[in-house]
């Protein structure tokens, strides 16, 4: 295997390659646009006369980007990125493989297709590896399964830890169970993690973190935006708006099963989020099959309105009835054009939408965190509206540093735009805490379930 580089390595980028090109196996836990992708091709340009391929797996919404950094990057031109018709039969021999995560944990055919692929002269390398952090999903199983007979192996990340240690096991039992020495995790679980006595699956406390940390250390080169970058600031604004009478009933209505829920003592973590989606899409503007008359897309377009007439927005929204009333309220508007880029968009344009974004022939890129909140770069934005808000602090961050990476030459707004006295601004709470909001709820819960029903109506926030 061999191709040369067309770009230089920033000085960050060489301080990661010089601690992981002696080994055979590493992680590079490297903020989000601080140029991971760069630094793993750099490793494999220098193992390119011990390999005879490169096997990149990576979310599925970013195999394309993949591809275009790669072109970016180095002269290689053999280059072969999966699709719906890739099976172990017909995958060509090929020193760049792209492949998507969540497609070896939901298809026989991919991942007989992988493991194919996949020898002992292989460099694997696992892009966004917080996507393997469960150690028992069929993903992490498959891929740490067939992972053992690459003989350089390698994860990318801005969010190891998004859930806290616990996140950890599997990661690093991808690169080699040796690395922290436990035969399963329920062993690393018994000497690391502190269990609610009474909701099992909670963890409360974390045990002989030092261990841990000596353990992996010689693995993994780990750095920040604010430590290598000097990057714009980021801005943040809010605008309001008030629920409908319409909706307000219907809102009142499902916080009432919220609190009765609470009060006798049966509310489980399932329970929680369904019911929170209920109180976060009443407040969007639906709920089943009824629509509501909401503020939230005229608030979106007075939020425009401010911003220079031509100026680039990137608009995050969570649900698919989100991305139609912001698409019909842009065109009724003739506000200019728009790309949507969901996960229904098609593999093979979602390329081209990003590039006529940064070119400037689309104004506004509108997107779902979980579709466009992983390896994009969207940096001709300097304005960002939150339409509404993912759950997820690390998703919330994800999406964000869409705009605020390498290539970013101006400070970056990002404006929330949230319902008062509603969901919304426990979820905003939530995520100013770096917290899930689900998990933030539950720690609540225990303190609050003995109170009276207004008294618990009050604390919640909701």
């Amino acid at each position: 295997m061999k191709f040369q580089t067309k770009t230089s390595l920033y000085e960050h980028q060489q301080r990661a390659f010089n601690k992981i090109y002696k080994l055979k196996v590493g992680a590079l836990f490297m903020d989000m646009g601080t140029g991971k992708t760069r630094t793993a091709i750099e490793l494999a340009k220098f193992r390119s006369e011990k390999i005879d391929k490169v096997v990149w797996c990576c979310p599925v919404s970013v195999k394309e980007t993949i591809k275009q950094e790669i072109l970016k990057h180095t002269d290689a031109k053999d280059i072969y990125v999966f699709d719906d018709k890739t099976t172990d039969e017909n995958l060509p021999a090929c020193e760049w493989v792209i492949v998507g995560i969540e497609s070896i944990g939901q298809s026989d055919r991919v991942t007989l297709a992988i493991n194919k692929a996949i020898t002992s002269k292989t460099m694997l390398v696992v892009d966004e590896s917080s996507f393997i952090k469960g150690y028992h999903s069929k993903r992490t199983e498959r891929l740490t399964l067939i992972g053992q007979k690459a003989r350089y192996r390698l994860i990318l990340t801005g969010t190891p830890l998004s859930q806290g240690i616990v996140d950890l096991y599997a990661q690093m039992k991808f690169l080699s169970p040796k690395i922290l020495n436990y035969a399963s995790f329920y062993s690393f679980s018994a000497n690391h993690l502190v269990y609610d006595k009474k909701f099992k699956h909670r963890i409360v406390g974390v045990l002989n973190e030092e261990y841990i940390a000596s353990k992996i250390n010689p693995f993994v080169y780990q750095i920040t935006k604010e430590e290598c970058l000097n990057l714009p600031e980021k801005l943040y604004d809010t605008w309001y708006f008030k629920m409908g009478d319409s909706q307000k009933i219907e809102y009142e209505s499902q916080k009432q099963m919220l609190i009765e829920s609470i009060m006798q003592d049966d509310l489980n973590i399932g329970d929680i989020f369904t019911l929170f989606l209920n109180l976060q899409q009443i407040v969007s503007g639906f709920f089943g099959t009824r629509k509501y008359n909401t503020k939230r897309e005229q608030v979106m377009l007075n939020i425009i309105d401010t911003f220079d007439k031509d100026e680039k927005v990137v608009i995050w929204a969570k649900y698919k009835e989100d991305i139609k009333a912001i698409t019909k309220a842009l065109e009724n508007e003739n506000a200019g054009k728009f790309a949507v880029f969901t996960g229904e968009t098609k593999q093979s344009i979602r390329q081209s939408l990003i590039n006529d974004f940064q070119s400037g022939n689309t104004r506004f890129f509108i997107s779902t965190p979980s579709a466009g909140g992983f390896g994009i770069t969207l940096t001709a934005a300097k304005k960002v509206i939150f339409y509404n808000n993912s759950f997820k602090y690390s998703e919330r961050m994800q999406a964000e540093d869409r705009c605020h990476r390498i290539g970013q030459e101006n400070k970056v707004t990002y404006i929330d735009i949230l319902c008062s006295d509603s969901i919304d601004g426990k979820i905003y709470r939530a995520l100013l805490s770096k917290e899930s909001v689900v998990e933030a709820f539950k720690k609540e819960v225990e303190k609050i379930k003995d109170m009276n029903e207004k008294d618990i109506s009050k604390t919640i926030g909701l």
